[in-house]
């Protein structure tokens, strides 16, 4: 099945669709949704974070948010969200997301694709039993403690997807603000 993206002006308004592969080729700014999950054990603020399939057409073997993927043109951002949790991780979510705004970012990547995204940055506490991820989609899922993912993105930044910095410190910001880290 052909994957479409939906294509975004400079304000993140929807101004058209592109196949996906292609868009990635030509670096067309597009929609996209990141979602990362978050718990506490004790004082101690976990993420879930996912590393991506070897396999996958970019950023395989890379750590990243819990999910990341594309609305399907004329399909909310926030049910996208809820079909990909189930696509990629088997997880149904059933807590609200905080909507974290997005922020736009370019990358080129090693493969010659460029991603160039507006992407819708979610937030979302989670503490149930996670089940096998789609290994189509995922290598590993990981919980994570918030201060360790901050020291080794720092120190290892080529070990993580070139959106994940941005994704991690709305992520951070918000959890400071709200008194969860």
């Amino acid at each position: 099945m052909t994957e479409f993206v939906v294509l975004v002006d400079q304000q993140g308004h929807p101004c058209g669709t592109q196949e996906k592969l292609t868009a990635h080729e030509l670096g067309q700014r597009h929609l996209a949704f990141s979602v990362l999950l978050y718990r506490r054990r004790g004082d101690v603020t976990e993420l879930l974070l996912q590393q991506r399939a070897l396999h996958k057409y970019h950023c395989g073997g890379l750590w990243t948010n819990t999910c990341c993927s594309h609305p399907r043109p004329d399909e909310a951002i926030e049910a996208a969200v809820y079909r990909r949790l189930r696509e990629e991780i088997n997880l149904t979510l059933t807590t609200p997301l905080v909507d974290l705004s997005p922020f736009e970012y370019r990358a080129a990547l090693s493969n010659g694709l460029v991603e160039h995204e507006w992407d819708h940055c979610f937030l979302a506490p989670y503490d149930g039993p996670l089940p096998p991820a789609n290994p189509d989609e995922v290598m590993a899922l990981e919980w994570q403690p918030l201060n360790h993912v901050c020291e080794h993105l720092a120190a290892h930044p080529h070990c993580y997807t070139p959106w994940f910095g941005q994704v991690l410190a709305k992520a951070s910001t918000w959890l400071q603000q709200h008194q969860v880290t």
